[in-house]
This record gives structure tokens, C-alpha cells and sequence, in this order.
């Protein structure tokens, strides 16, 4: 009479279990291989973010210039500074104490263009850059770096718009800068700007103070 002996094999020898959790970690360490895979071959899968058509170009350009009258506080070493926000400057012309005077300041801007030719503009705080005794010598600098010229832009074309039976016009012209702006036009203008391919416009040039071949154009109106 044979006993049955439990986990045993015939010839006595215990028998071996199989091992699942070997088994279940090649299986997803194949997955991963094939998905990893996937990812590098396929940008349109789970793991690709973005777009072409998101990319987007940006550029810094000078923006604007002004003169705003302060007075010497502090004198503190070769430096002073200005009321009434306190600001630190370098005291070239050896002011004193309670003078009055004139200060330029600049504002940046940065542009940003997406794929659509959308415009984003971001503008920078105002920075003072120099100093002056009075307020011609001041308004001489600002004349030479924002400059008043007339000129002819291409012009892209000419739409009018109907909304609750109120017709409106407008214009898009590309300045010299290459920026392309939209302006609002009275029927006649429409009229005639309907077959031209150029336009005779008033720009403002904002010139960069360290750079003055550095120029971003602003419009300013029509020449006619």
C-alpha cells in the first residue's frame, strides 16, 4: 500500500511552485520598453506635449521717453537721490541738496508674434537714465530720440465690418518695423484706399538710447 504524500512527486522529491510574481514583472517591463518606444517614434502620443503652431517669436524694442521734474535729496558718495520716489542716481553735475531738477526716462516694451501674426505687448517699468539742470536741455534729448517723420507703408488692405446695422471700416498696414497695425477709417478713406497698394502715413520713431540705429515705429496718423 502507497501512501499519497502531500507536495511530493512520484519519485519523492518535493514539487516545485511556480513563481508568478517573476512572471507578472517581466510582462510589465516589456510594456514599458514598448511604451517608451511608442513615445520616441510617435510625437501625437499621450506623452507629447504642444504644438507647432504655438511657437511664437519676441523681440525687446524702446517704447517710450519722458521728462518728469524731481528735486536732490540724499547725497550719499559720487551718487544722490531723487524726491519724490527716492530713486538713486549718479550726481554727474554736482548737484546739492533740495536743487530742482529734470529727469529723462525710458519704458521698453518686449513684442511677442505667434504663429497667427497675434501681437502680445508687455511693457516695462519706467527707468530714469540721465539728469538735467533744466527743462530745455531735457526736452532737446527727448526731440532727438522720439522723432516725428512722414512716410509711405504698405498697405495690406482695407474690410468693413456690419454689426447691428452699423457699418464700420478699417485699414492694416505693415510699418517699416514690420509690425502690422489696424486702424479704424471713415467710409471715403475706405474708398480710396480700396486699389492702392501704399499708403503715405505720420510715424513716431522711439529710438534706442544706447543704441540710436535701434528704432521701433509708431503710428501716428495719415499723412493726407
Amino acid at each position: 500500500m502507497q501512501l499519497k504524500q502531500k507536495g511530493m512527486q512520484p519519485s519523492g522529491a518535493p514539487l516545485r511552485k511556480r513563481k508568478p510574481s517573476v512572471v507578472l514583472a517581466v510582462l510589465i517591463l516589456s510594456i514599458m520598453v514598448l511604451a517608451l518606444s511608442a513615445c520616441g517614434s510617435n510625437e501625437s502620443s499621450v506623452f507629447h506635449s504642444g504644438s507647432s503652431e504655438e511657437v511664437s517669436s519676441s523681440t525687446r524694442v524702446p517704447w517710450d521717453y519722458r521728462i518728469v521734474e524731481g528735486t536732490v535729496g540724499d547725497l550719499i558718495g559720487g551718487d544722490m537721490t531723487v524726491l519724490p520716489d527716492n530713486e538713486l542716481l549718479p550726481n554727474d553735475n554736482n548737484y546739492a541738496t533740495g536743487d530742482k531738477i529734470w529727469t529723462l526716462e525710458f519704458m521698453d516694451a518686449e513684442l511677442a508674434t505667434d504663429a497667427n501674426q497675434r501681437n502680445d505687448i508687455r511693457l516695462s517699468s519706467w527707468q530714469t537714465i540721465k539728469s538735467f539742470k533744466d527743462k530745455k536741455s531735457a526736452q532737446a534729448d527727448l526731440t532727438n530720440l522720439k522723432v516725428t517723420v512722414k512716410t509711405d507703408v504698405k498697405l495690406i488692405g482695407v474690410y468693413k465690418t456690419t454689426y447691428k446695422k452699423e457699418t464700420r471700416h478699417f485699414a492694416v498696414v505693415e510699418l517699416p518695423t514690420g509690425n502690422r497695425i489696424k486702424q479704424p477709417i471713415d467710409e471715403k478713406r475706405f474708398t480710396a484706399m480700396e486699389k492702392k497698394k501704399t499708403v503715405d502715413v505720420v510715424l513716431e520713431e522711439v529710438h534706442d538710447f544706447a543704441d540710436y540705429d535701434l528704432a521701433y515705429a509708431k503710428f501716428r496718423g495719415w499723412a493726407d
